[in-house]
């Protein structure tokens, strides 16, 4: 009678044991899977962002070297609608960085690659100075980049 209360008591307490383990498995199987996706949402908002970027960049080019040229004025006004909505897509991935990513660097980083782009407007006094101000906001792209691919980098 003693040996079958044991092996009852036995097979109880190696149920509640593989319970525990698995409840633990399945924690850290849940976790695993919350980071995996906040990665990918992170790597989302970083490449959205940086193309986001490079496409006003090159609208504010076009812009600005239409009007440095003396372009026709519907021309001129259909460039400056291309490059509204190209600053308006901005919006989204910029926001969407500074939620996901909260390292003051690679937010810092978002914030000037934009700001560059936005010069470009006033920058469009000759072809040398808009020259400039382009380089300065592919420069600032590049390090945008660097910093979130320094964060985002598995540990």
């Amino acid at each position: 009678m003693l040996a079958t209360v044991i092996a009852v008591l036995g097979t109880l307490l190696g149920a509640v044991v593989a319970g525990v383990f698995q409840q633990r498995q399945a924690g850290r199987i849940a976790a695993a899977a919350t980071t995996e996706q906040l990665r990918r949402e992170r790597l989302e908002a970083v490449t959205a962002l940086a193309a986001a970027g490079s496409d006003h960049r090159r609208a504010m080019w076009m812009r600005g070297e239409a009007a440095l040229t003396g372009a026709a004025p519907e021309q001129l006004e259909a460039l400056r609608t291309a490059s509204h909505a190209t600053r308006s897509a901005i919006t989204r991935p910029l926001v969407a960085v500074q939620v996901l990513i909260p390292d003051p660097a690679v937010r810092a980083a978002a914030q000037n690659m934009v700001t560059a782009a936005y010069l470009m407007r006033e920058a469009a006094t000759t072809t040398d100075a808009l020259t400039i101000a382009r380089e300065e906001s592919r420069v600032a792209q590049d390090q945008f980049v660097s910093a979130a691919a320094a964060y985002l980098a598995p540990a």
